[in-house]
């Protein structure tokens, strides 16, 4: 039971590992692009290519939706980033439970944009966890964890390798559940919930220090994108790094685009104009000059 991109590698590495795929629940196809086509998401491709079934629907409150569930006599059901709420027949329908692996260090982040949040908030590190799935919002025991090191990575360098990361997770927690030597331990610590991103949170508040500039930059790269205006046009900012430097708020100090914050400056080092490609700083020295004194907001 998965969605985007982020559940891909869970399911190819369950079908490599030769378990016994009955179907795959996925979002309905939505439309996307300029044309607005529908297209099945990202889980639903694979799984179409590997021949399993593939159900879409768009709740799993009614009876005839939990009948269909519970008909397919499952030992589990695996959750990534799915989209829907279970209720409670669904979790209690398969033998062993259902089991869902979240890209964070539960309780904290909990929710739905937990990767994005954790370097929003400048954590140090964050992981994946498989939990056995209750009817409260990421709130079950814990079976198996991994942590990594955030660093300076972006939303999209720590989406693919937690990803990756968690795919193996979830088949080393099968293999343990099959031998029966799997462990559940309870959440501890103070929950924080990862909400989903609003639009207006994407634009740089250039009174804010160079910290939080770069984790918010860092949070939203390359999807959303934080942003900021020059010139009169719609700047993405895709990566920065904190540099030494003072002035107003949002003011070009110098060719190399460093730009002041409240407290520090930022070097830019990757970007997007609106309609445009990714440029690196020096593409867009040579395309779209922001001189020294210029100002951003």
């Amino acid at each position: 039971m998965g969605t985007p991109d982020f559940a891909v590698p869970t399911l190819i590495e369950l079908i490599g590992q030769g378990h016994d795929i009955a179907a795959v629940y996925t979002q309905p196809p939505r439309p996307k692009g300029r044309g607005l086509a529908a297209e099945p998401s990202p889980v639903a491709r694979v799984a179409e290519t590997h021949g399993i079934p593939v159900r879409t629907p768009l709740t799993l409150k009614d009876a005839d939706a939990q009948a269909e569930f519970a008909a397919l006599n499952l030992d589990a059901a695996i959750v990534v980033a799915y989209g829907l709420l279970l209720p409670k027949p669904i979790l209690a329908a398969p033998k062993f439970g259902c089991f869902n692996l979240h890209a964070s260090l539960l309780p904290r982040w909990r929710g739905a944009a937990p990767i994005q949040r954790a370097i929003m908030a400048g954590d140090g590190e964050t992981g994946v966890m498989v939990m056995r799935m209750e009817e409260g919002l990421d709130t079950g025991p814990v079976l198996m964890s991994e942590r990594v090191a955030i660093g300076r990575k972006t939303y999209g360098e720590l989406h693919d390798e937690l990803s990756h990361l968690g795919a193996d997770l979830m088949a080393r927690a099968l293999a343990a559940l099959e031998r029966g030597s799997i462990e559940e331990h309870p959440q501890t610590g103070e929950p924080t919930y990862a909400k989903k991103i609003n639009k207006d949170e994407a634009r740089i508040d250039w009174t804010k220090s160079a910290r939080e500039i770069d984790c918010l930059i860092r949070g939203l790269s390359p999807i959303p994108g934080a942003w900021c205006e020059a010139k009169g046009e719609r700047l993405k900012i895709l990566y920065a790094e904190p540099v030494s430097g003072s002035g107003s708020p949002g003011l070009v100090l110098d060719d190399r685009l460093t730009i002041a914050c409240g407290n520090g400056a930022l070097r830019l080092l990757r970007l997007q104009r609106a309609g445009k490609s990714v440029m690196t700083a020096e593409d867009l020295r040579r395309g779209f000059s922001l001189p020294k004194g210029e100002r951003l907001i």
